[in-house]
Parts: structure tokens; C-alpha cells; sequence
């Protein structure tokens, strides 16, 4: 018989109170409350430093029920701020599991919450938008502790996220004998990224996210790439600066996720927050060149603003099929592209992997 344990709860900022069951760790943990469609891939979800901050909520009802190994991670450490699911399975089934996702969340300190109606929490962020929340064991049905609680969460903001999920020395994969050294900016970078690099022969040395022009220049990169990363990327306006400095080299750049907003913010463009952002391994988006349309994965809350981007420095060649916003950039300035999505989508559809292919024959013609 499942043992619910202790009572946990959900509190909104807009007082909205969820009641729920704690798994994991225990305590309070603040975030931003966003969800996630996929319907597999809870570990990418868990390890992926772009949740960094958030109280993340599967709208898969079942998670856990293929244990947890750690081949599938994306990054050494859990970045979210906390878990939340309808039900967690206490006993997987799978051949290649090493233990089950109550034990990881309490590895990793992370307060989960089970449950609740995940359901009615996805309706009301998709119509108000993504709001602040605590996971508690507090009982916020008390006045005094609602009401306490409540101030801390209308407090909280997400700071600092690239600096707290960036790599702090820099990391080498592969040896030079390989035909491509390639530098990887870490702002947040799901290891999937390296590893589809490595797969295409690239050597790849990791920087962490302020790392500056010269010490980049000095590994003599055949090309960069710009990783995806968590927050808002107007707070990274050093990043922004090298990144100007790293058009001017002729080096040819891909950009993922923040990597592709960054890169949009570096040649004067616009980012606005969405609504509720797009997460999820089913978020359909067109290519306006050939007119294919792809399913992708994606992890994001903001986007580029496609038409802040002049047609003299670059051109909008990707947007999403459901709202239209901005999926990818091609700019004609300098020799870089970069898109919203995440083609190399561990846990995700394959669909845009040949992206990587695209960056790889643009370091042979340079």
C-alpha cells in the first residue's frame, strides 16, 4: 500500500492554496511555478539547469516510473527550485535503474509535492501566467503562516541564475588531435550539447559564462557555441559585451535557448517574457525557408522579438506554430545562427539534430 506521508501544500501568490502530500526533501521552497508537457524525460527535466529557480510541475500525471540512472542527466546537479507532480511511482520498473525519484530529490535537497490536481494548476498559470509559490509543510490554511509565507514569495526573484549554474573552471573533452576545437560558453549548458558536438568529432572546451574575448580567442576555437541557460537574459549585460566582441572574429557561432536570445540582445534586438513559456518535447515550429514544420523541445519563458532585429543585421528563420514568436535568427552581419529550440533534445524529438551538422560544415568552409 502507497504511504502518502506527510502533508505538504502549494501556496500561489494569488493566495490559491493546493493540498498535497511532501516527497523528496522537506521545508519551504520558493519559485517561480511553471509546467512541462513532456511526457517522458522527468530526469533531463530535473538536471537541466534552465529550471534553475522554478517550482516545476509535470502535466504527465505518472513520474517515476522508470527509476532514475544517471546516464541521462544533463548536468551533476539538480537546479530547480522545486518538483511537482500529480503521482510518483515508489516502485520502477526498468533494467537500466539505479533507484527511484523520491531518494534523488532528497540527494539533491529539492522539496517535491504530490498529489495535487496538476491539472487545475496548469489551467490557471496557462490563463493568468507563470506567479511566484512556495512549496511548504508549513499549513498555509492558517492565517498567520499564509500570510507570512505570502510576503516571502511576493519577495522573490530569480537573480543571478547564469552565475549559479555555470561551470567555475574550464573543462576540456577530447584531445587536439581532434579536427575541431570548439568552445561551449556555459550559461546553464545541458551536457546533450557536448555530447552531439563530440559524436561530430569536436573537441570541446567548455568556458564558464564571463569568461572574456582573449581567453576565448586563446584556445584558437573553430567555432562557439552559445548554450542554453535559465533567467532573464537581459541581466547578463557582460555576456552580452563578449559576445559583441565575438561577432567581430568571422568565427562561425551557434546559439541555443539563452545562447539564441543573448546573441539577439549583443546586436540591439528585443526579449520580452511570454505569457507562460513554452516547456515541453511537442512545441511545433516552422521553417520559414523550406516550410517544414518540426516538433521540438523546449524550456524557455522568454523570447526574441522577431521584427527588433534589422534586416541588415539578420532575418527571423523560424517561428512557432501555436503563437508565432520567434524560433531563430540568421544573421547576415556576422557568421552565426542561432534558434529558441533545443535540437539536441535528450528526452526530446530528433527532429532538428541536423542543425549540428549545419554548424559542423560551416567550420569546414571557414
Amino acid at each position: 500500500m502507497f504511504n502518502f506521508g506527510r502533508r505538504a501544500y502549494l501556496l500561489l501568490a494569488d493566495s490559491t492554496i493546493y493540498d498535497g502530500y511532501s516527497f523528496g526533501a522537506v521545508g519551504n521552497a520558493f519559485g517561480e511555478v511553471v509546467f512541462t508537457t513532456g511526457l517522458t524525460g522527468y530526469q533531463e527535466t530535473l538536471t537541466d539547469p534552465s529550471y534553475y529557480g522554478q517550482l516545476v510541475t509535470q502535466t504527465f500525471p505518472l513520474i517515476g516510473n522508470y527509476g532514475v540512472n544517471y546516464e541521462d542527466f544533463e548536468s551533476n546537479r539538480s537546479a530547480v527550485g522545486g518538483y511537482i507532480v500529480r503521482e510518483w511511482c515508489n516502485m520502477p520498473s526498468n533494467f537500466r535503474s539505479k533507484g527511484n525519484i523520491d531518494d534523488f530529490l532528497k540527494k539533491q535537497n529539492i522539496i517535491g509535492l504530490h498529489s495535487i490536481d496538476t491539472r487545475s494548476l496548469t489551467r490557471k498559470i496557462r490563463e493568468i501566467g507563470v506567479m511566484n509559490g512556495v512549496i511548504t509543510n508549513q499549513d498555509p490554511h492558517v492565517e498567520s503562516v499564509k500570510q507570512e509565507l505570502l510576503g516571502k514569495v511576493f519577495r522573490f526573484n530569480i537573480e543571478q541564475s547564469v552565475e549559479n549554474t555555470t561551470c567555475k573552471e574550464i573543462e576540456i573533452y577530447g584531445s587536439e588531435s581532434r579536427k575541431y576545437t570548439v568552445v561551449l560558453m556555459d550559461y546553464g549548458y545541458k551536457h546533450n550539447i557536448r555530447r552531439e558536438l563530440e559524436r561530430r568529432g569536436c573537441r570541446v572546451v567548455v568556458m564558464p559564462a564571463n569568461t572574456k574575448i582573449d581567453e576565448i580567442l586563446s584556445y584558437k576555437p573553430n567555432g562557439i557555441m552559445l548554450s542554453n541557460g535559465p533567467g532573464n537574459p537581459e541581466d547578463n549585460i557582460e555576456i552580452i559585451e563578449t559576445l559583441r566582441a565575438i561577432c567581430k572574429t568571422n568565427i562561425p557561432i551557434f546559439g541555443i535557448c539563452l545562447g539564441h536570445q543573448l546573441m539577439c540582445l549583443a546586436h540591439g534586438g528585443r526579449t520580452t517574457k511570454l505569457k507562460y513559456g513554452h516547456r515541453g518535447a511537442n512545441q511545433p515550429v516552422i521553417d520559414l525557408q523550406s516550410g517544414k514544420t518540426y516538433v521540438t523541445s523546449q524550456n524557455h519563458g522568454y523570447a526574441v522579438v522577431g521584427d527588433s532585429i534589422g534586416k541588415d543585421i539578420g532575418q527571423v528563420s523560424h517561428i512557432n506554430a501555436n503563437d508565432n514568436t520567434c524560433e531563430g535568427v540568421r544573421y547576415h552581419n556576422c557568421n552565426a545562427f542561432t534558434v529558441q529550440f533545443h535540437p539536441e533534445a535528450h528526452g526530446g524529438p530528433l527532429d532538428t539534430t541536423f542543425l549540428f551538422d549545419e554548424f559542423i560544415e560551416r567550420l569546414t568552409k571557414n
